[in-house]
Parts: C-alpha cells; structure tokens; sequence
C-alpha cells in the first residue's frame, strides 16, 4: 500500500532566487481579486504552478490507498477528519473487509466501531455499506470511472467523485475543492465569483476556467500541500512563501 511522501525542507523565496520586487512592506503589486482580467489571471495561474511544481514535484493524495476502493473509503472517512486519523483507520477496515462484497454485507456496529475515531461513524459508515452495496448491485463490484456514476453512490458528491477520477483513474474531471483549496484560491486571487473560501461550487468553476485542464488534479494536491505546510489557516508564513510575489493577499495578514 503506498504511503505519502516526504517533502524536504521548503526554501524561502529569496534562498531560492525567485523572489518578484515587492513594494514597500508587502507583496507584488497585483490587481483585487474580481479586476483582474482572465487572460491575465490564466498566465499568473501557470506561474503558480510552476512554482508549486519547484516546491513540490511529487505532490499525491496523502490517503494511503491500494485501489479505486480504498480511496473511495478513504475519502469519505476524512470528512471532517484528518489524513493522519483515517491512515490508520483503513488499514484495519480494509483488512476485515477488503471487497465491495465484504463492506456490502458488513455488520454497521462492526464497521463504525472500526472507524469511530474519524468522527461522525454512523453517517460515515451508513454511506460506506451503501456506496458498496451500489458498487455491487450496479457496477459488478467495481468502482465506477464516470462522475456521473460516483455520484449516485450514497455518500458520494463532486468532491470524493473528482478524488477518485483525477487521482485513481488519471481523470481530470473537475477540480477537489477542501478547506486548503478554498483558502488558497481565495488568498491567491483564483477565484472571483465565489462568495467566500467555503463556497466551493463556484470556486471549482472559478479554477476550473482558470487551470489548465490538463494541470487540475496536481494543482488540487499542491495546493493543499501547501496549505498544510506554509499557508496555514491562522498564520500564514508569506515571507517564506514562494508563490508571495504572485499573491494579492500576501503580508496582508496581521500577527
């Protein structure tokens, strides 16, 4: 089973050479977040790939997982949960029960026993049976490689949908939205028409005109890489961030 891997010691902007003119006790001068012209907003995306492509080449899910399945499980254990919490959830769910067949006809007391930890058991394990007896009954077994077919498993909308297509299936089908993506694209300026950073139905159409198609499932790795590592919630670090430059938001945070 795959495990998520390690990043190195991130280097500052300037460390690295790549630190754009600042004015004066702040970030590059950039255009508010809704003046900003398409055409413009695109190239800036590209640069901030790039960027998170020096920062993090091999950006992944950092759900272990050995199939379509697993990750499907996964994803919906960590609602509400932390990556760290569910890794060692499945392991022991996985190993009671390792088919759709299994979990289709697995004991509900069982199975939230197993995962209580991640919080909200019941639901979690209520759509866990259900989305496998769909898979069973529907699909022969198989985690279906479509949106439109994940998303009629219980428990199942767009965000676990484009998990598993873009990360398991090599789909880019739409773009994960979670609390780190929605927080960058905000402070990033890549999205416009979205209310707040929890309103991901319009930040996933936001990135998903502005990204390359091609770019949307690693940037949704990289960005919640960072946002765990250097554009934290509470405290972001921008003078050691190297997407700083290409940032409206960037050292306009107080403390």
């Amino acid at each position: 089973m795959p495990t998520a891997r390690k990043v190195g010691r991130i280097s500052t902007p300037r460390e690295a050479g790549r630190m754009p003119a600042l004015r004066e006790g702040g970030s590059a001068k950039l255009p508010a977040r809704a003046e900003e012209p398409l055409a413009e907003r695109k190239r800036r995306a590209e640069r901030i790939i790039a960027e998170l492509k020096k920062l993090y080449p091999q950006a992944d899910c950092a759900l272990h997982h050995g199939s379509a399945l697993e990750l499907l499980i996964a994803t919906i254990l960590s609602a509400q949960s932390t990556d760290e919490t569910v890794n060692k959830v499945t392991p022991v769910l996985f190993e009671r029960y390792p088919t759709a067949e299994a979990l289709a006809e697995a004991d509900p007391a069982d199975v939230e026993r197993i995962v209580h930890s991640t919080g909200f058991f019941r639901q979690k394990t209520k759509s866990i049976i259900g989305a496998c007896k769909k898979i069973v009954e529907a699909f022969g077994g198989k985690v279906p490689d479509s949106m439109e077919a994940l998303i009629q498993l219980p428990g199942v909308a767009r965000k676990t949908a484009n998990v598993v297509l873009g990360t398991w299936f090599r789909k880019d089908e739409g773009v994960v939205v979670d609390t780190h993506i929605g927080r960058l694209a905000h402070r990033l300026g890549l999205t416009w028409t979205s209310k707040n950073d929890k309103d991901a139905v319009k930040i996933e159409q936001d990135l998903m005109e502005v990204l390359p198609r091609d770019e949307w499932t690693y940037t949704g790795h990289a960005l919640i890489w960072h946002g765990r590592r250097v554009c934290t919630a509470r405290k972001p670090r921008c003078g050691a961030c190297a997407l700083s430059g290409l940032c409206p938001s960037a050292f306009t945070f107080e403390g």
